[in-house]
């Protein structure tokens, strides 16, 4: 098999009161493992199997939909686990802190556009901070397991913070509170990693 559902960086529980321990038994261990297991069946025997998950998403041909989906629910949720953290919260330094502030005016001027970006987002999707080459953010959203890094998707930036908003994520514990669910995805940030890899994509 191409992909292997990767193993949490923390206990199911880690991220307690913020996303509780079902949800994220669930998420990771049906949803994400379905997404994976999906997406080895959609491109077996395809020259697809040779590429990496990104170079599969960046030349995606976007009327296949098993890879689209199920690809697309591969890597945005192997990101999401990553930039989470039980030590999380609090806000960006150094360059990462400087762009956000740069495009957003301050930290809390992200926040609220990120927040909107998830919120507004109709149906199931994703918000996205990116980064463009040279070091510009954006927020962005998109749509079901789209993520900016296929072919008109929105800000075609590289995703480096992925939010997910589809209901699975949050149902279990704030039903239809879907902002209550975003301000606590604040409390979790891993925003070391996030910087990382604002170095490593600007």
């Amino acid at each position: 098999m191409a992909f292997e559902l990767p193993s949490l960086p923390y206990a199911h529980d880690a991220l307690e009161p913020n996303i509780d321990t079902t949800t994220m038994q669930i998420h990771h261990g049906k949803h994400h493992a379905g997404y994976t297991s999906k997406l080895n069946a959609a491109i077996q025997g395809t020259d697809l199997e040779s590429k990496s998950i990104e170079d599969i998403l960046t030349n995606m041909d976007m009327s296949n939909a098993a890879v689209r989906n199920n690809g697309g629910g591969y890597y945005n949720h192997s990101l999401f686990w990553t930039v989470m953290s039980p030590d999380g919260g609090g806000q960006p330094s150094g360059e990462l802190a400087d762009a956000i502030n740069s495009a957003y005016g301050s930290f809390d001027g992200f926040k609220e556009k990120f927040a909107s970006a998830a919120g507004t987002r109709f149906g199931s999707g994703w918000a996205w901070l990116c980064v463009h080459p040279g070091g510009k953010v954006e927020v962005c959203s998109t749509p079901n397991q789209d993520n900016p890094l296929m072919p008109d998707a929105g800000c075609n930036g590289k995703p480096i913070l992925g939010l997910d908003v589809w209901e699975h994520a949050y149902y279990l514990k704030y039903q239809n509170r879907r902002p209550d669910y975003v301000q606590a995805f604040f409390n979790v940030i891993n925003w070391e990693e996030v910087s990382k890899r604002y170095t490593e994509s600007k």
